[in-house]
């Protein structure tokens, strides 16, 4: 995007933006996004090299694609939190696979969501974007409130929809956060 398109996006702000200096830290401590992110920063990570081909191929996907920077769209409906919350202004989206799409329209370079949301649209989209599968859910039927992540998904189920990562979700300070930590640390490995 040409600068002056960006100043002209960011308006007022744009001096402040896009010319600010930290005092605090330092350039060089920072890891700059390029199109190298994954060989120059995560190569030596303990990473597979499976786990490196997904995130290379997430960070080549999508109009920020070889840029070294990530856009992924996160739609976590369903058990933990309402379809009609999120969608009721927009109920095509109650429809996954219109969740789909508008990633791919808007140019991500991924999608998050719902183990079942992928499960209606691996076959007809897993190679078009990569997907992240969130593998564990809250439930907010009960009253009072429950702060339980519990394991909807398994690693094995997720790779089998073709997913190139998957994700989690921890309530840390919970009264189940220990035992979420070790699930989601398990998931993790296997994922791995």
């Amino acid at each position: 995007m040409p600068v002056k398109k960006l100043t002209e996006l960011l308006g007022d702000k744009a001096e402040y933006l896009l010319n600010h200096q930290s005092k605090t830290i330092s350039k060089d401590q920072l890891h700059l996004p390029g199109p190298d992110f994954v060989d120059r920063i995560m190569i030596n990570s303990d990473r597979n090299p499976q786990v490196l081909r997904n995130l290379q191929g997430m960070y080549n996907n999508g109009r920020l694609g070889k840029t070294g920077y990530l856009s992924i769209l996160p739609v976590d409906q369903g058990i933990e939190h309402s379809a009609g919350a999120s969608f009721a202004k927009n109920p095509i989206y109650f429809d996954p696979e219109n969740i789909i799409k508008l990633a791919m329209e808007g140019g991500c370079n991924a999608v998050a969501t719902t183990y079942g949301g992928f499960g209606f649209m691996a076959r007809k989209y897993a190679h078009k974007i990569p997907f992240i599968v969130k593998v564990n859910h809250n439930e907010f039927l009960t009253y009072p409130n429950k702060f339980d992540q519990l394991m909807f998904a398994s690693i094995k189920a997720s790779w089998n929809l073709g997913a190139a990562a998957v994700g989690a979700t921890i309530y840390f300070g919970s009264d189940e956060s220990a035992r979420q930590i070790q699930e989601v640390s398990k998931a993790f490995e296997m994922a791995h």
